[in-house]
């Protein structure tokens, strides 16, 4: 059987991001966060978070406090029962054309090939159209958070836990 992950975006699908998360006290985890993901752990889904954090770049931020919000996130999360395998992030700001920077597929690929995931069986998760492009430049299936109908996914839910719901409940899940 071959691995599958699913790649989520961070902020607007884990947390809220009704303003910049630039500290771990700015992050907030939306309720169902930690259930929606160990929903996918317990379904032996590789779970990962790619993520365009172009405020390091801007200096808004440094990467140590996105390592203590990363850490915070994991924390929270562990209360739920759930776990991220991996989180990779690009600190580049927005334009510098870096290939790691989302609708780039880079930060997917990567994991992918780390962990020997089958990108075709595994599905990238976003509130934004360059989380969906991305996910369909690596080969995944794609499910947009949100009700944009400019944003062209293979699916769309709500929020993440519906998100989940729809990737379990995929024809070919099993």
């Amino acid at each position: 059987m071959s691995k599958r992950a699913v790649f989520l975006d961070r902020d607007g699908v884990i947390n809220d991001h009704v303003r910049y998360v630039n500290t771990p006290e700015d992050l907030i985890l939306f309720a169902d966060a930690g259930q929606a993901i160990a929903k996918l752990n317990a379904a032996d889904f590789w779970v990962f978070v790619v993520t365009n954090q172009g405020g390091i770049g801007l200096g808004y931020m440094k990467e140590d406090a996105l390592r203590d919000i990363h850490e915070k996130m994991s924390a929270e999360l562990a209360k739920d029962g759930a776990h991220i395998d991996a989180i990779r992030y690009c600190p580049h700001r927005p334009k510098a054309g870096c290939p790691c920077r989302k609708p780039e597929p880079k930060m997917i690929l990567d994991l992918a090939q780390e962990h020997g995931i089958d990108l075709a069986s595994s599905f990238m998760v976003g509130d934004r159209d360059t989380d969906v492009e991305a996910g369909r430049r690596a080969g995944t299936k794609t499910v947009f958070i949100g009700d944009d109908p400019a944003v062209s996914a293979d699916y769309q839910a709500n929020d993440l836990m519906g998100a989940v719901k729809r990737i379990l409940n995929e024809p070919n899940f099993h």
